[in-house]
């Protein structure tokens, strides 16, 4: 797959871009958050290898990457969920697994509860659950203002590893953070940083994700500097079919710091 392969749909009211490749049976990938964030920063570098075995499809969640952001709309988990469902009709597929990393997580989450005839396997990398105090990485993602500098600096609190920040990944999502209404679209997903004392982050609570049925598998990096690995625990913890995988040396992109044991580990619980 190339960037160019881009495609787009109406769902939702909104032009919604997304990438389509490989057969089978039906897996999508939901990006997280954060100035520049799409489907392509978050999951080009593994699309191809799980379209060898599933059909794969990758949405820009409404507001974010390249689908579009509207003034005035109320975006929250609710119309995450129906847009995504409505994607869904759009592309004539009435179930399909899912992989969502972080926000995109929260989204699949709101999936399996809200619409759980939707949803067969859910797969929930980095993301958040309960509450924490909010990290560096979630207020710098707030604080950002769009500039090759500054994006650069925000994306090293991410990885593990700082060498996987590229000069074309901070080009990329510096070019995707600068459209029109990309900031203060995430700015309605993130808390405000507090000018002093800790600022708390909401997340599903255990109560809700107690009524998940669908069979999960939860994967965290240790060292995830933006969404604590607590959060992994959590879910772990009260979703009744799941299972949890914790990365060494890892940050928040366990699929590009980890990345053959995310496809072995992803591929064989799907296919299992």
């Amino acid at each position: 797959m190339h960037e160019t392969d881009r495609k787009y749909v109406q769902a939702a009211g909104h032009n919604t871009a997304y990438f389509e490749c490989g057969q089978g049976t039906p897996l999508l990938l939901l990006h997280g958050s954060g100035p520049g964030v799409s489907g392509w920063t978050n999951w080009g570098g593994v699309m191809d290898q799980l379209a060898e075995r599933f059909h794969v499809i990758v949405p820009d969640i409404a507001g974010f990457g390249f689908t579009e952001f509207k003034d005035g709309t109320t975006y929250d988990i609710k119309f995450w969920v129906n847009h995504l469902v409505e994607f869904m009709d759009a592309l004539g597929i009435d179930r399909a697994s899912l992989v969502g990393n972080s926000f995109g997580g929260a989204v699949g989450i709101g999936l399996a509860l809200f619409n759980p005839e939707r949803l067969d396997k859910l797969v929930l990398l980095g993301t958040p659950a309960g509450t924490f105090v909010q990290t560096k990485g979630l207020a710098g993602a707030w604080l950002y203002e769009p500039s090759l500098e500054n994006m650069r600096a925000l994306m090293e609190l991410f990885p593990y590893d700082k060498n996987l920040i590229t000069d074309e990944l901070v080009q990329s999502r510096y070019e995707a953070s600068a459209r029109g209404g990309a900031q203060d679209a995430l700015r309605k997903l993130i808390p405000k940083p507090a000018d002093e004392g800790e600022t708390m982050v909401k997340a599903f609570p255990e109560k809700a994700v107690q009524n998940i049925r669908a069979q999960t598998l939860v994967l965290h990096g240790r060292e995830d500097g933006v969404v604590p690995v607590q959060c992994g625990r959590i879910l772990s913890e009260n979703i009744p079919n799941s299972d949890l995988y914790v990365f060494g040396k890892c940050g928040h992109w366990v699929q590009t710091e980890q990345k053959q044991k995310f496809l072995n580990i992803v591929t064989g619980f799907l296919a299992g």
